[in-house]
């Protein structure tokens, strides 16, 4: 599909550097964070007082059908499957419990259908402890991922919306400017854009830190005015840039793109690769673990929760990362989506 590039839009060539809005600066007693008065660059700030904020996550719940092969078929081709299986996961369900199970207080905003797939969906992310009181529950299906995953533990994916096309944007910003003690408000691209947008734009006016993970890869350019962390996988990265990002000097020209645009922090995922971090402080590298991958389907989503939950407990940007490294790498050792998603000993393990 042809790149969007998201700088071409005219209010970031009206207003190229000023796009980014820095919030105003937080009391200690009501945030984690600060911003940088020309930038929006993060920086801590201490609040024992209050302890860890809360993850407020916006995003999609699905069940996923899981289909293992040997290989991808090509294009009219048909091969046969090696198992079946059915998970509970989407992004928005993936980020809250990868955040739970990482120590992060975690409410989730978003919509399941008034089917059987729904209510099994509920029950999940209560079991871990995700607060469901923004899970609305909406007439027809839920949503449902279609996913194939190979021998080396690559994966296809078609979804479809279902209920998550029904989250509604003013339900989402009343809700989250309603809420007290946020530290983190993140979305996707699964639930409508005006959704993702309004979470966003309610983050920014809480004080809260804004995180967007921009899959699929949809026109996001009316979100990046609210955007203070900026999550792409390489391919995302690509296709929003038109730049290429295959190599080690090619992703971190793409992470200096998007952080010309005004954007904080710019945190390009590459899988086995590691990730690239651009901010004020320059472009740096973020090395992985090694480990061996068995199914990548939520590694995305377990480096955004951890990212998310790392945050949320007042870590350093820099050690945040290194949480949300260790989480995604652990998730590519564990067939699915939401069981892939590791516990916070196992993450603390890894990191010794």
């Amino acid at each position: 599909m042809p790149a969007l590039r998201l700088g071409e839009h005219p209010a970031l060539i009206s207003n190229h550097r000023g796009l980014y809005r820095a919030r105003p600066q937080v009391n200690p007693k009501e945030g984690h964070y600060r911003t940088d008065s020309t930038r929006g660059s993060i920086s801590h700030v201490s609040h024992s007082s209050q302890g860890p904020g809360t993850v407020i996550v916006v995003g999609s719940l699905n069940v996923d059908l899981v289909v293992g092969l040997d290989r991808m078929p090509e294009q009219g081709e048909t091969v046969l499957g090696e198992s079946l299986e059915r998970h509970a996961g989407g992004k928005g369900l993936n980020q809250a419990i990868a955040a739970s199970r990482l120590g992060a207080d975690v409410r989730l905003l978003g919509a399941v259908g008034d089917d059987e797939s729904g209510a099994w969906l509920r029950e999940l992310i209560c079991a871990d402890n995700v607060n469901d009181e923004g899970v609305a529950t909406v007439t027809g299906p839920s949503g449902t991922a279609l996913i194939e995953v190979d021998a080396r533990g690559l994966n296809r994916i078609i979804v479809v919306p279902g209920a998550n096309g029904h989250v509604s944007p003013d339900v989402v910003g009343s809700s989250i400017r309603a809420m007290h003690g946020v530290a983190v408000v993140m979305t996707n691209g699964e639930v409508p854009l005006a959704a993702s947008r309004a979470a966003l734009a309610a983050g920014r006016a809480i004080g809260a830190l804004t995180i967007l993970n921009p899959a699929p890869v949809l026109d996001y350019r009316e979100h990046l005015v609210d955007v203070d962390i900026f999550v792409p996988n390489e391919h995302e990265a690509a296709a929003l840039s038109g730049l290429p990002t295959e190599t080690d000097t090619e992703a971190r020209a793409a992470a200096q793109y998007f952080y010309s645009l005004g954007i904080a922090n710019v945190v390009i995922t590459r899988g086995a690769k590691g990730a690239i971090w651009a901010s004020a402080s320059g472009v740096v590298d973020v090395k992985t673990f090694e480990v061996s991958a068995i199914d990548t389907v939520a590694a995305g989503d377990a480096f955004c929760g951890g990212l998310a939950a790392a945050l949320s407990n007042g870590y350093e940007f820099a050690d945040a990362l290194k949480w949300a490294s260790a989480a995604g790498a652990l998730a590519v050792t564990i067939k699915g989506a939401s069981p892939s998603l590791p516990m916070r000993n196992a993450v603390q393990n890894l990191l010794k």
